[in-house]
Order: structure tokens, then C-alpha cells, then sequence
């Protein structure tokens, strides 16, 4: 179900828990801490128990970190999040640092003296982020030590236990792969990069590879587990026991060890003790995984998790699967959206009323497993806020003559979708339209886009920027994110930003096509599809392989927004040919008013 969330306790009780933190390192006898936002798994979605960063500061948003010390603390967000942590969490406590350009090591590195001890959890830093940060304290004669347990734990007196969801089998109707196939493949790729046995930390990596599927977090079918995947043999999945049924563990035992969480870093000792070559993903897998092995003799190969490439690939079957979770999630878009233009000009919705709506017609579906992330219901000037989350206390009504932002996706068993949709609720300037018109262009360039093979994400992220770009706007958020199959709604490898990104885009991958425009304090704008990349027909007198896009997402695009004027033929003729088969897909599936009602939205216009 929908969730709200309350955080103005939270603010007003991060001082006080920043005390009892402090007083706490003291009796460890380490000068400082760092709190990340993130898991062992470095999931988008983490267990009640591992929302540490959340606890201490407030701050709910999807990337953090803090760090504190005895006479000063900092929390770091990225862009999306540079509204909201003002919102959150107390600035008398925390001093507010921007992630990337302002980053933790850098913040050490001025703020730490020679001697001092830097404690960290090395279950949840990766080792990359480790090197870095250790090589910022050491620059000034401090030390980066890892702690056994967390001083947070320590003082939180409430702390939720492990999540124990229970574990599903995920059927060769959406997987299209075996479990034993996709082992002997991911085998063979361990073995191409000269390793015995690849450490698997990505939950959703070991649920594709033994087409399992979880409740361990919200909003994605996760089994929170580790796996030892050796290149021939029988793997090993580290989960806690009590979340498989009979059924479940005698068909998992046909593939795999099955064995306790915490006898993990045994089991990699062992392999480090037999001098085995280990491929460990330095970006994901933290410092004590990686220390098991080095430290007991064996050979750590640093690489990418052999699963996330074939993973973001997606074969036929799941293909299919998307194509039919996105008719039926349009389906219900469409009936929402004739609903919101018909109820929401009398002036009695609220964010939190929208949202909840939405999820209903979803679950009208019958086929609703969950929403795939908390959904972005953002009136106004909360539209500015580009992961906004919505609590009681900030809900805000609909007004009448505003723009509203709404951001949501849904899992199905089949697929997973990620929709952004920017709406007029009565009158919109003209300014808007502009604004909704530079990001429609944006998008179009996008989807409109025909590239080589071998492309990769950052070489098209200029594309949905440059219509931005030409009015001295942009927006602090990259364009496209990979999305699963019936798994997280933000994936890799893939992806499409500014950031350098070394993954050629390749016919199955799934992406978001999502440019946006903020105007802080007053109003949102972002207008999202999600794409499947697919072979292109080749270009009259070129030599070259060429990909495109095909949109998998079908609701129509606001045309009270479009300013026609600002539009090129060819963009209008896009615009055209998107809501014809918007229509021509989900009309006849809707019932009489709905069907009326997209006819209309989808209306060719010039």
C-alpha cells in the first residue's frame, strides 16, 4: 500500500541522537564515524534495521552519507535530494555538503587531524569507496579503522529486527532462462576472467541468476542473501534459512548450498586459506568481504559482478513481459488520468489522496505485486523537488491554476514500470508551457535517437540537455536510469548521464527517459518513458550497425503544456505518432469514458 511518512520528529530528534552517537565513539576511543545510507548490499531499498543514515539525521532520500565527529557533523546528498535535506534534517547539527562536488573525502581531509581514528563499518563501504577515503585520512596523518560492530546499533535502543520475507520461486513463463542455464553461463564468464569463484553481494543478481524472487524490502521482490558462485560446481547462497518454505528450499537444493548469512566470511576465508582466485566487485562488495580473502592467502580479482551485464539484457520472454506489464499499467494510467482531469480542478484532492488513487487503479489490475518505489506526488512547488516524498505533514492540496508532478511505477510479475507525468490542473503560464516544452523536446531527442553499436549512455545524455542548454537551463539529475524484470526500478550497469559510464548500450536493455526542469519554490516539470533498446533500421547511404529506442511506457503526453510553436515538424510528427499508438493500444482495453477521454488527449495536433 501506499506509504506516507512523518519527518519532522525526525529533524527535531537528530540532535539528540547525534549526542548519544558522539558519546558513544568516546568509549570506543575513535575521534569520528561514517554513516552511510546504504546496506551490505548497497541496495536502493534498504531493511527498517540498516536505515541507519535515516535514524541519526532524518534525511529519507535514496543516496547519503554522513560523517561525524566530535565538534562537527556533515551529511552529503547529490542533486535530487538538495531541497529535501533542508527539509529533514537540522542544519545546527549537520552542515549540508553536496555528494559529488563536495565529497566525504574531501570534507576529512580538512576537517580531520594527524592522529585521530575515523571509525567505519567495513560490511558497508565498498572497498573502491574505502581506498579513497582511507587515502584522505591518511593524507593527514589519521587513521581509517574498521569497527566490528556498529556504534549505531549501539545506541539505537528500538532498532527492527532482520527482515525475514519469504522466498518464491519465479516462473520460466517470466524468466525465460533456467536457473542451471544461467549458472552454467555466468560459469563460464567467471572462468573467462581467470577466477575460481565470483562473490555475488546484489541481491537482485542472485534472484535473476536462481530465478527467485523475495520480500526482504519495499517496493522490490528481493531476497537479501550473498552468494559464492564458483566457475564449475555447485554455488553457494548465504540466506537466512527461515525464509524459504520446504517447497522452496528442496527446489533451491537442487542448484545450491544453502547455508547461514554468517558463514560467509568463513566460507571466504577458507577460499583465501585453499589459495583460490576470488573475482570481487570492488564498486559493490565491502571491505570485510574482500579482506576475508586477502588476508587468508587467496587472490582477489577485481571486476564487474558477472551477472549485472547479462542481467540488464533482457531476453525474449522477459521482453514480451514488459511489453504487457506497460499495456496493462496503461490501462490503469488511463483510467487514473481521466479521473485526475475530471476531480481534480473541484479543488478536494491532497498529494497523499492522488497517490493512493493511482495505487488503486493499479490494483484494479489484479496483477499489482507492489508499487516499484514510493510514489513522487508533487503539487507546486514540491514538484522542484525532484525526489520529493510526501508525509502527512508536508501533504499539500491540488490547487486549482498549478502545474502537478506525479512519478510512480508499478511490479508485476512480468515487468516492472517507471512513469513520470507533468500535468495542468486548470490555467498554466506561459512560461510552464515553455518550460514543458524545452523538456518535451529534450525527451523527444531521446527517444527519437539512432546510434552506433557500442554506444554508451553518456554519449547521448548531451542530446536531452542541449534544447536546456540553449536557454541556460538543465536539471541535476542524470536522464536515464536500466531498469529490471520484475526487480529494482533502478539498475545497472547501464545508464544514461553525465557521468562517464564505459557500458555499451545493447539490444534487451531496458532504460528511463526522463529529462526534467526545476524551478525551485514553485514548480516541477518532468516527463518520463521507460525505452527498450532495439536493433534500428540502417540510415540511407551509412555503413554503420545502427540502435534506437522503442517506448515501452503508453499514457499520453499533456498537450495543454505543449507549446505547438516551440515544436519542429519532425518533433510534432514524434508527438503525433506516440498518442496514436497510445490510442491505439489502450483504447479499446478501457471502458466508455476512459476510452472518450484518450481520444481526445491523443488528438493529432498541428
Amino acid at each position: 500500500m501506499f506509504q506516507s511518512f512523518n519527518t519532522v520528529n525526525d529533524k527535531s530528534r537528530g540532535p539528540v541522537r547525534l549526542t548519544a552517537l558522539r558519546e558513544e565513539l568516546a568509549l570506543r576511543g575513535l575521534d569520528g564515524f561514517l554513516v552511510p545510507r546504504e546496506d551490505a548490499h548497497q541496495g536502493e531499498y534498504v531493511p527498517a534495521c540498516d536505515c541507519r543514515l535515516e535514524w541519526l539525521t532524518g534525511f529519507t532520500g535514496s543516496a547519503g552519507v554522513a560523517g561525524v565527529l566530535a565538534g562537527k557533523a556533515a551529511i552529503f546528498v547529490d542533486g535530487r535530494y538538495t531541497i529535501q535535506v533542508r527539509e529533514q534534517v537540522e542544519e545546527d547539527a549537520f552542515a549540508y555538503r553536496h555528494l559529488h562536488d563536495e565529497p566525504m573525502s574531501a570534507w576529512l581531509g580538512e576537517n580531520v587531524s594527524a592522529g585521530q581514528m575515523i571509525g567505519y563499518d567495513p560490511m558497508l563501504h565498498p572497498v573502491r569507496q574505502v581506498r579513497v577515503l582511507k587515502a584522505a585520512v591518511e593524507k593527514v596523518g589519521a587513521e581509517l579503522v574498521g569497527v566490528e560492530s556498529n556504534p549505531i546499533d549501539a545506541v539505537w535502543p528500538d532498532r527492527p529486527e532482520a527482515p525475514l520475507g519469504a522466498v518464491t520461486m519465479h516462473g520460466m513463463q517470466f524468466a525465460g532462462e533456467s536457473a542451471a542455464d544461467k549458472l552454467k553461463r555466468i560459469g563460464d564468464l567467471i572462468a573467462l576472467s581467470e577466477a575460481d569463484t565470483a562473490l555475488l553481494t546484489q541481491p537482485d543478481s542472485i534472484a535473476w541468476l536462481l530465478n527467485i524472487r523475495g520480500s526482504d524490502v519495499t517496493h522490490t521482490p528481493l531476497p537479501l542473501s550473498f552468494a559464492l558462485v564458483p566457475s564449475k560446481g555447485k554455488p553457494s547462497l548465504f540466506i537466512d534459512g527461515r525464509k524459504l518454505s520446504n517447497e522452496v528450499r528442496d527446489e533451491l537444493s537442487s542448484l545450491t548450498e544453502i547455508e547461514a548469512p554468517s558463514a560467509l566470511l568463513g566460507a571466504l576465508a577458507a577460499l583465501g586459506t585453499d589459495g583460490k582466485r576470488v573475482l570481487v566487485d570492488t564498486g559493490l562488495a565491502g571491505q570485510a568481504l574482500y579482506d576475508a580473502v586477502a588476508t587468508n592467502g587467496g587472490k582477489v580479482v577485481e571486476g564487474q559482478e558477472p551477472t549485472l551485464l547479462p542481467k540488464a539484457i533482457k531476453n525474449p520472454s522477459e521482453i514480451e513481459g514488459a511489453r504487457a506489464a506497460h499495456l496493462r499499467d496503461g490501462v490503469a494510467y488511463a483510467n487514473f488520468l481521466t479521473w485526475f482531469e475530471k476531480t481534480a480542478p473541484l479543488g478536494e484532492l491532497t498529494e497523499v489522496s492522488v497517490a493512493e488513487k493511482l495505487e488503486a487503479f493499479r490494483r484494479e489490475t489484479g496483477a499489482l505485486k507492489d508499487i516499484s518505489f514510493d510514489t513522487i506526488s508533487a503539487a507546486g512547488p514540491h514538484g522542484a523537488i525532484c525526489h520529493y516524498r510526501v508525509s502527512n505533514d508536508s501533504n499539500l492540496p491540488i490547487e486549482l491554476n498549478s502545474v502537478y508532478l506525479i512519478d510512480s511505477g508499478a511490479q508485476y510479475e512480468d515487468g516492472t514500470t517507471d512513469i513520470t507525468r507533468t500535468l495542468a490542473v486548470g490555467a498554466v503560464t506561459g512560461e510552464q508551457c515553455k518550460h514543458f516544452t524545452l523538456v518535451l523536446k529534450s525527451h523527444i531527442a531521446i527517444a527519437t535517437a539512432r546510434f552506433p553499436v557500442g554506444t554508451v549512455g553518456s554519449q547521448l545524455d548531451t542530446l536531452a540537455r542541449i534544447e536546456l542548454w540553449k536557454q541556460g537551463l538543465d536539471f541535476d539529475h542524470g536522464t536515464g536510469h536500466g531498469v529490471g524484470s520484475y526487480l529494482g526500478v533502478h539498475e545497472g550497469p547501464q545508464r544514461i548521464s553525465k557521468a562517464p559510464n564505459s557500458i555499451a548500450l545493447k539490444p534487451g536493455m531496458i532504460l528511463s527517459n526522463e529529462p526534467g526542469y526545476y524551478r525551485a519554490g514553485e514548480y516541477g516539470i518532468r516527463i518520463e518513458n521507460l525505452e527498450l533498446v532495439s536493433a534500428a533500421a540502417g540510415i540511407a547511404g551509412g555503413d554503420q550497425d545502427m540502435l534506437g529506442f522503442e517506448a515501452l511506457t503508453l499514457a499520453p503526453i499533456d498537450l495543454r503544456m505543449v507549446d505547438i510553436k516551440l515544436l519542429s515538424p519532425f518533433e510534432l510528427n514524434w508527438l503525433n505518432t506516440y498518442h496514436a499508438r497510445v490510442n491505439e493500444l489502450v483504447g479499446p482495453l478501457l471502458g466508455d469514458e476512459a476510452r472518450a477521454w484518450l481520444e481526445e488527449t491523443t488528438r493529432p495536433v498541428s
